[in-house]
């Protein structure tokens, strides 16, 4: 395996090999976050200004509370720029906005997708990877470390890994083609966000993927039952209610979830 690969069994017991996100991509990815965020502060800024410059007042009492009104907005950018992390890696499966321009994302130590509490621990110790400056200290330790990790993915238990972009294929396979053709002829509603798809687990995926393996193989009654078990286990997850529905209904959900869930895992 390649010193840039590591290989992950899943707490179900399911081993995926990940690609390992160097130092330069990693870099790029943070230049264009901190780019975005310089802006955004300096938007925050120039605002204040003009309106310090539209109320004007010398009273000894509104210096102070203008001294107040400092330290307030310091603490706000402080949690704007740890936010600013925290927030997307939940909320977008682990992808800032150059993460996702580069083709990174952030996973748990075990394969899994970050949690909140996960993210916002990498994120705090953001300050101490900023040491002595520019991010000299995480900098090492991403070079020198087997995984690329720097302080806040240690302490975490945080891993950066390539999520590469899917490539169209040239010609559908079988199941492919039996999913566009139902879909095609039939509109399902269907329209998962970011938070959503954070339900849809490893353990979720691998039970939706191996019933379109094996679908084609089975019987109308087996495939029939064994789509309605599927179904009642992962439609519960995103607010879903199949019980009452059509046994051609039930898996046109399940074609629509696999589609809008397997390039996070495949």
């Amino acid at each position: 395996m390649s010193l840039n690969q590591v290989h992950i069994t899943t707490p179900e017991q399911v081993s995926i090999n990940f690609k390992i996100a160097g130092l330069g991509s990693r870099a790029s990815a943070n230049i264009i976050d901190w780019v975005i965020l310089i802006l955004i502060n300096v938007g925050i800024t120039f605002s204040l200004i003009k309106f310090s410059e539209a109320y004007p007042n010398t009273d000894p009492l509104s210096e102070a509370a203008s001294s107040y009104l400092t330290a307030i907005m310091i603490v706000l950018l402080f949690l704007l720029l740890w936010g600013y992390f925290v927030f997307f890696e939940f909320f977008s499966s682990g992808r800032t906005p150059g993460k996702m321009i580069v083709g990174i994302k952030v996973i748990q130590d075990n394969g899994q997708s970050i949690t909140f509490l996960a993210s916002a621990v990498r994120n705090l110790f953001r300050i101490i990877d900023f040491l002595p400056v520019l991010f000299l200290l995480g900098i090492i330790m991403i070079f020198l470390h087997s995984r690329h990790k720097r302080i806040g993915d240690l302490a975490a238990g945080t891993l950066v890994i390539y999520q590469p972009k899917s490539k169209r294929k040239k010609k559908n396979n079988p199941l492919e083609k039996v999913i566009e053709r139902r879909l095609n002829t039939q509109q399902i509603a269907l329209d998962l966000n970011e938070w959503s798809k954070q339900k849809i687990g490893i353990r979720e995926w691998e039970l939706l993927n191996t019933y379109m393996i094996r679908r084609a193989s089975l019987s109308q009654a087996d495939r029939e039952n064994i789509a309605r078990q599927v179904a009642g286990i992962l439609f519960p997850l995103l607010g879903v209610d199949l019980a009452y529905e059509h046994f051609d209904e039930v898996e046109n959900y399940l074609f629509a979830l696999y589609l809008q869930v397997r390039e996070d895992w495949q």
